[in-house]
């Protein structure tokens, strides 16, 4: 759980004590590849951190296709954080797509941190306004062309490419299979 502490150390301090409570408040688990972390039409039930693997968002289409938003790799935070929060339903699926290593946080365990740790709040924003960051920033620039939303994924994601499968990475990037195949075969 070092992997965890040094990322919350980014965004704030924390005493021996308050390392030893979030820990004591951390549990950690095997997401198995194909194994949901979370799932649209259900209320998020803990907060994650991922130590190990990777972790794919993504929602229906209207016709019924698979779109992804975003993959979740190692060192980040694991959770749609507002549905979190709100105690709401969330509209993505949080799926493994390796097997995953993770730190989960309990609803209650996650608030116990505002409770017990001082600057907790602070540190909690800052890794929400994160979260929202990357999210925000993950998807791909539609108005930009497929090689160059391809190049930049590269650029972005470099140790993806071999661990990810590419119906994936087409999906993310809005193109089919058969287009980044081309893309890829133009590029090598």
């Amino acid at each position: 759980m070092n992997e965890l502490i040094k990322y919350l150390l980014k965004f704030g301090e924390l005493n021996s004590q308050e390392i030893d409570f979030i820990n004591s408040k951390a549990t950690k688990h095997n997401l198995l590849k194909g194994e949901f972390f979370s799932e649209a039409g259900k209320v998020p039930k803990s907060v994650g951190f991922v130590l190990d693997g990777v972790v794919r968002g993504y929602y229906h289409s209207p016709a019924g296709d698979e779109i992804t938003r975003c993959f979740i790799e190692e060192n980040s935070m694991l959770v749609d954080y507002l549905c979190f929060e709100n105690e709401t339903v969330c509209e993505d699926y949080l799926q493994a797509i390796t097997d995953c290593s993770i730190v989960v946080f309990s609803r209650l365990s996650w608030n116990a941190l505002s409770e017990h740790v001082a600057g907790w709040n602070i540190i909690k924003n800052k890794v929400v306004q994160t979260c929202m960051y990357q999210k925000s920033r993950k998807g791909p620039v539609i108005s930009q062309d497929a090689t160059t939303r391809y190049l930049e994924f590269l650029d972005n994601h470099p140790g993806l490419i071999n661990r990810v499968p590419l119906s994936y990475i087409a999906s993310y990037l809005g193109v089919t299979q058969q287009s980044l195949s081309r893309i890829r075969s133009k590029i090598r």
